[in-house]
């Protein structure tokens, strides 16, 4: 019953607001997922006629349980890096929405979920009560990343990314589902766009070895949602190394992240939006936001 008065609610809410000027605020409690999943969210908000305010607590790889365990520090350890404690940025303003996620690593087993999870909605309630807890689902590694290379993976690991994605699906579903949140369903987004037919990422068929690949080199990685093969600067700057990154996002999984916390947070489908960011195909670009519009909508 609670979760549907929140969905009758939050609908209620949606019908309202759509097509208005909005102001939201925003805090979001995550890691690079959700700076990645949020970086072309103010641009869409205002091609929208929309203006987002957001706060981003992000610590870089962090799970659910790192920024709880921040929270019970003692210090300056308890500090993010604007100098505030969580309880302090939860009181820092009138939030509409705070944004919890869990990190992608280990997002397809709930036990790594809880009693981190619990802890942070519970702050969230007492610190932040007129806010709407919203649960971040994030994305599938790349089809091709070395996670799934492994020949023996330890147990409970996906061995596939369609395994990553129905573990990490059903995890946070659970999580929402316990506290009558909504979803931001930006997993389920990249899921469908990396299995179209016709938009879907598919490995070069053509030999790539990178042991012996030359500058600047790379295999075919047209329509992929994650970084992927690159070549950049060594930690130390002084050369150039080629490295795989198939976890974050790269500019057109940002885009359609942020399509997707678009719709959530202010009610309206992305689908025609000007803001398309210098280097993305249009055409795909339309695709993402049409993919983004069907991923939120499949969810109320």
């Amino acid at each position: 019953m609670k979760t549907l008065v929140f969905v009758v609610s939050w609908l209620l809410w949606a019908s309202t607001y759509a097509g208005e000027p909005q102001t939201v605020k925003l805090l979001t409690i995550g890691n690079s997922f959700s700076a990645n999943a949020t970086h072309h969210l103010k641009d869409l908000a205002k091609a929208g006629g929309h203006t987002l305010i957001q706060n981003s607590l992000v610590i870089g790889g962090a799970s659910l349980q790192v920024h709880a365990d921040k929270a019970k520090t003692e210090g300056k350890a308890r500090l993010y890096t604007n100098g505030k404690d969580l309880i302090a940025n939860l009181a820092a303003d009138r939030w509409d929405f705070v944004t919890i996620q869990q990190a992608s690593i280990k997002s397809h087993d709930y036990a790594t979920y809880q009693p981190y999870a619990g802890f942070l909605r519970d702050l969230i309630v007492k610190h932040a009560p007129q806010a709407k807890l919203l649960v971040h689902e994030t994305w599938e590694y790349r089809v091709d990343d070395p996670r799934f290379a492994v020949k023996e993976p330890k147990p409970g690991e996906p061995k596939t990314q369609d395994e990553m994605y129905n573990g990490l699906r059903a995890s946070y579903e659970k999580l929402a589902a316990e506290y009558g949140a909504r979803l931001i369903p930006t997993g389920d987004a990249f899921h469908l766009a990396d299995t179209d037919p016709k938009w879907g990422y598919k490995p070069d068929p053509k030999p790539f070895d990178p042991k012996t690949a030359k500058k600047p080199e790379l295999p075919d990685q047209t329509h992929s949602l994650h970084v992927g093969w690159r070549w950049a600067k060594s930690k130390d700057g002084k050369k150039i190394t080629l490295g795989m990154d198939g976890h974050h996002a790269n500019m057109a999984g940002e885009y359609l992240g942020a399509c997707v916390w678009y719709e959530v947070l202010f009610g309206e489908s992305p689908v025609g939006l000007a803001v398309i960011p210098t280097g993305l195909d249009a055409e795909f670009a339309r695709f993402l936001q049409e993919t983004a519009h069907q991923a939120v909508a499949a969810r109320k």
